[in-house]
């Protein structure tokens, strides 16, 4: 079978702008009708805009694919072509169907069927053939009857064939539905316009530099090309930001752990801390240091969340001593230092401590000793401007308390709605040693400790 008798399916083509799909509004053309290259024959309307879609192949319509009101997808079968002569399916549907695109003899103008690069829109039209005008075609119905040829008399030469007659000038190339009816409704000849696409396509940028110049104002500038992405920086995970990887993953994969929080009014414990730097200026003691002591005296009346379980034993280790780790931001990264034996330390001495192990970190001069043995560890990210965190648990330890920035917001007193200065506070513990009966009730002891510091005094 040649090329010419093949039968040719072709389907709903990108219509630009990102669409995917279109209804399919009024067929033009009907099964049996016979079709030029790029004639319209059908109406879709997308969430655009209404656009008339021509075929690029020549020959008789055997079968439309989807009725009037029916939505396809782009890529779905919309209209079903064969040589000129060829009886329809009248919806059969069951012919072999060839290849989309036509053949190359099928037509002259046929193998001008081309795809359009992008017109501006961010997609590409495809599955147009060439331009005839802004004329619609009519009906014509194939198999009609022909006028009998006449015979050549006996004894008469062979007849010489009349020359072909001259091609006419060359219609322009690829013209998509979009590009032809914005130019149809500018009142725009597609041969007067220049184009600039591959083979000679006009775009649709050509019809708006026409439409441009014939009203005097500037056409639209054409979107600049995306600059080149930067290729991705590839950061070894080596010495401490390893270190803390591992003991993170380590972390979340073997501890259930649970976030539990509280706001908190942290007015009387500013007050207390500027108190005491008033009061005794050479101790150093800031709001740290007395968070840290708040968790100690948590820890004396909740000594659950001071422990660590022994998987390898399925034992819960309860410690009779508290090795408070406190979270300090370096050049290097978060380091955990800790102080060891703080439940024996005054206040004064737990300041001294903190701020003795924080110069050690930023300086890069902690020993490793000092990094390890933890029992509860306290993080004070509010620091860093924000009020709240899930705080991953210092592995193997139980429990890690965050608070987050104290900042003036609007709280009730006595009735009354008054500026306080306020704080959140979260917890975060490992389910297997306490339930949240005893984590609720740590944290919320550390919350009065903080609304009101005397509390202090009954566990001195």
């Amino acid at each position: 079978m040649t090329a010419a008798a093949t039968r040719q399916v072709f389907r709903l083509p990108d219509l630009g702008e990102g669409l995917t799909e279109a209804e399919i509004i009024e067929w033009k053309v009907a099964a049996g009708d016979t079709v030029e290259v790029d004639q319209v024959v059908v109406e879709v309307e997308t969430a655009k805009a209404a656009v008339e879609v021509p075929v690029p192949f020549a020959g008789t319509v055997l079968k439309l694919h989807a009725e009037a009101g029916a939505i396809l997808a782009v890529g779905e079968p919309l209209i079903e072509v064969g040589p000129a002569g060829a009886d329809s399916d009248a919806g059969s549907g069951t012919a072999p169907v060839a290849a989309v695109r036509p053949a190359p003899d099928l037509h002259p103008d046929a193998a001008r069927y081309r795809e359009e690069e992008q017109a501006g829109s961010g997609n590409v039209l495809i599955g147009y053939g060439t331009g005839h005008g802004p004329g619609r075609r009519g009906r014509r119905r194939a198999g009609g009857p022909k006028a009998p040829a006449a015979a050549a008399p006996a004894a008469a030469p062979a007849p010489v064939a009349p020359a072909p007659p001259p091609r006419p000038a060359e219609a322009p190339r690829v013209i998509s539905p979009l590009v032809r009816r914005m130019a149809r409704e500018h009142g725009l000849d597609l041969a007067g316009i220049p184009a600039t696409g591959p083979q000679g396509v006009i775009l649709r940028r050509d019809v708006e530099q026409a439409v441009a110049a014939a009203s005097g104002t500037p056409a639209p500038a054409e979107a600049p090309a995306p600059a080149a992405r930067p290729m991705p920086e590839r950061i070894p995970l080596r010495g401490l930001r390893r270190a803390v990887a591992d003991k993170l993953t380590r972390s979340r994969s073997e501890i259930p752990d649970a976030t539990t929080w509280v706001d908190a009014d942290a007015t009387a414990l500013v007050e207390a801390k500027d108190a005491l730097r008033r009061t005794r200026p050479d101790a150093g003691i800031g709001l740290l240091a007395i968070l840290a002591r708040i968790c100690l005296a948590g820890l004396a009346e909740f000594p659950e969340l001071n422990s660590s379980v022994d998987a390898d034993r399925q034992e819960i280790v309860r410690y009779g001593h508290v090795n408070l780790g406190f979270a300090a931001q370096t050049e290097r990264g978060l380091v955990v230092p800790v102080v060891r034996d703080a439940h024996l330390m005054t206040t004064a001495q737990l300041a001294a401590e903190l701020a003795r192990l924080t110069g050690l970190a930023r300086s890069g001069g902690l020993p490793p000793e000092a990094l390890t043995g933890g029992t509860f560890t306290l993080n004070n990210y509010g620091v860093f401007g924000v009020d709240g965190s899930t705080p991953i648990i210092n592995h193997p330890e139980a429990a890690l308390l965050g608070v987050g920035r104290i900042i003036d917001r609007p709280w009730v007193v006595g009735g009354a709605v008054v500026p306080r200065k306020i704080t959140q506070l979260s917890l975060t513990f490992d389910h297997r040693v306490c339930d949240g009966g005893a984590a609720g009730g740590f944290l919320r002891f550390v919350a009065d400790c903080v609304e009101n510091p005397a509390v202090l005094l009954t566990n001195l």
